[in-house]
């Protein structure tokens, strides 16, 4: 049986956002049924090898961005995790861990306008990467050709208005292929 895992606690900054009310009590796939899913403790135990978190680990030091919520920066996460490393993972293993919320801040764009950005907090970034770090090759091969999301390594195809010989039917836009 599944429980509840509570997402949005008053005060969370992602409460004046863009994320939709029916993430609240949104269920997780690891929370509490790691060990009652085929295939998912192996995954589960792939993900928290010390070689993944290792690879993760490097990977958000090389990005070098900017702290979450927490303030820590991603130089601050090593001593971090030397000292709360074994906590860290039993929340993990437990299904007890609560990812911080997330830092809304603006960025200007092009047009004068903002977007609002979410920035994870250091320790959040690295989970998701070493989740992504896993996941990816096995569901990377299954993203149709006509799926326009983020793709690794991978020219996407943008269309350009007024150029080419293929048109958008109902429209009097054409299209480039690039």
């Amino acid at each position: 049986m599944r429980e509840l895992q509570k997402t949005v606690e008053s005060g969370y900054r992602q409460r004046d956002s863009v994320e939709h009310e029916w993430y609240v009590e949104a269920h997780s796939a690891f929370h509490g049924e790691k060990n009652n899913q085929n295939g998912v403790s192996d995954l589960f135990e792939s993900i928290l090898s010390r070689d993944n978190l290792n690879q993760a680990y490097l990977q958000v030091v090389r990005n070098k961005d900017a702290a979450g919520v927490d303030g820590m920066t991603y130089d601050q996460l090593l001593p971090y995790l030397r000292e709360h490393r074994e906590e860290l993972l039993t929340q993990l293993y437990l299904g007890k861990y609560k990812p911080q919320p997330v830092l809304r801040v603006e960025i200007p764009k092009q047009n004068g306008g903002t977007r609002k950005l979410g920035i994870p907090t250091v320790i959040d970034r690295m989970l998701q990467q070493a989740i992504n770090q896993v996941l990816q090759p096995i569901f990377e091969p299954t993203f149709s050709d006509n799926s326009f999301g983020f793709v690794q390594n991978v020219v996407h195809i943008k269309p350009s208005y007024g150029q080419s010989r293929t048109t958008n039917k109902g429209t009097n836009m054409w299209w480039t292929w690039i």
